[in-house]
């Protein structure tokens, strides 16, 4: 209990938090974004997480309740995303050893068990190169990861995935049975992300096709909504 009360109590820096997504992995999914990137990928749609000052303090244990009052909604997932997710390792760690603690207490008889997919854009192979080992192994408590920089000059198709580098890894046998079918999956025609608003703000959540986020804009000035800061622009 003392260790899971300290792991509670362990700072995080987010950008964003949402329930329920359905463009970031299967099912009705809780989505949470780290803050601070320094891979700055050209084209990323998120600058506006890539400042490690930038966001909101929050500890795991803000997390974990917003992950406990979605599993409670019937959340499918959680998919923890940023920002780099693998800069705040200690926290990614103690995040996913909570949530998968969570998601068994709320698991119910003739449902599968929630899962947990984590995006970095970091490579296996640049273990310990670029990605310390202990910092790697943050990854331990995740079913699934995608893996891979962001290169706008390589779309892909693929689901959940926005560029053709990046791969869908299963982890655990969870991973497997849930993600196995998804591997070689494409996209539907229609949208790819889902757009939230608030306020004077709009969020646009999921992972946007070649020219998407332009025909988001020009859709929106058509209806009289014009963007002052999208977060995809430099």
């Amino acid at each position: 209990m003392k260790e899971n009360t300290a792991e509670a109590a362990r700072p995080v820096r987010i950008a964003d938090g949402y329930f329920p997504v359905e463009t970031l992995g299967p099912g009705r999914r809780l989505a949470l974004w780290f803050q601070g990137c320094a891979l700055a990928c050209p084209g990323c749609m998120s600058r506006h997480t890539w400042d490690p000052a930038g966001g909101r303090a929050a500890t795991v244990g803000e997390l974990l309740q917003l992950w406990e009052a979605a599993l409670g909604h019937g959340a499918e997932g959680l998919t923890v995303s940023g920002g780099e997710p693998l800069a705040q390792p200690a926290a990614l760690a103690a995040l996913l050893r909570g949530a998968d603690r969570l998601r068994r207490r709320h698991a119910r008889v003739g449902r599968p068990l929630a899962d947990l997919l984590v995006y970095t854009g970091h490579e296996p192979e640049e273990v310990p190169e670029v990605v310390p080992d202990e910092v790697w192994a943050a990854l331990a408590g995740a079913d699934a990861v995608v893996t891979g920089r962001f290169r706008a000059g390589e779309p892909t198709d693929l689901v959940w995935r926005g560029s053709a580098n990046q791969r869908l890894v299963p982890r655990t046998p969870l991973g497997v049975s849930r993600y196995a079918e998804h591997l070689s999956r494409t996209y539907p025609p229609g949208p790819r992300v889902s757009v939230r608003a608030q306020g004077t703000h709009a969020r646009v959540y999921g992972v946007p096709g070649r020219g998407e986020l332009r025909r988001l804009e020009t859709g929106l000035a058509a209806d009289g909504i014009r963007l002052r800061e999208a977060s995809w622009r430099p």
